[in-house]
């Protein structure tokens, strides 16, 4: 799943960002999911993979040590992670921008400059059919460690069917 670049017809990987609160709790996971399936399957030339945040409280930081534990016992590493705050002048370039609850799109598609910007604004559960009615993750930042795996658990069922969703394209290097 490439885009032709204007100025040169060169292809160019599909770029999705996911978009939390913070960038140090939920969008973290979600991207360390994401690239993981995109590695395993060999497509990771394919699609670019960021996580931001709406707000500026944790730009430069670390994710949350239990965002990191949670995505160890699961598999992942997300001790690389430094949270950064979404910028809208990313639209052009992006291809989806992936929100966890209606607060969080909301605000993402205010900040579009145009339609076609909004429309590029996803919540992550629309992607899994039993998880779409729940609309929202919950963000587990004033809970404790269990919280973190069960919001890992759902946004790891969200983006496999994602994942899904896109790799067909991705194989064929289309839209």
């Amino acid at each position: 799943m490439t885009r032709a670049d204007a100025a040169g017809g060169i292809a160019q990987p599909f770029r999705v960002s996911f978009v939390c609160t913070g960038n140090i709790c939920r969008s973290p996971m979600a991207e360390a999911v994401l690239r993981s399936l995109a590695e395993r399957e060999g497509l990771s030339s394919r699609i670019q993979i960021e996580s931001a945040a709406t707000g500026d409280w944790h730009v430069g930081e670390q994710a949350d040590r239990r965002t990191v534990a949670a995505l160890e016992r699961a598999g992942y590493d997300g001790s690389k992670h430094r949270a950064r705050q979404f910028d809208a002048t990313d639209y052009p370039n992006l291809d989806l921008v992936v929100a966890f609850d209606r607060g969080q799109a909301r605000i993402l598609r205010n900040w579009a400059h145009d339609s076609a910007d909004q429309q590029k604004v996803r919540l992550l559960l629309e992607f899994d059919a039993e998880l779409a009615a729940l609309q929202d993750v919950p963000d587990p930042y004033y809970s404790d460690g269990a919280a973190f795996d069960r919001v890992l658990g759902m946004i790891e069922q969200a983006t496999k069917a994602l994942f899904r969703q896109l790799a067909p394209a991705l194989r064929q290097g289309t839209r």
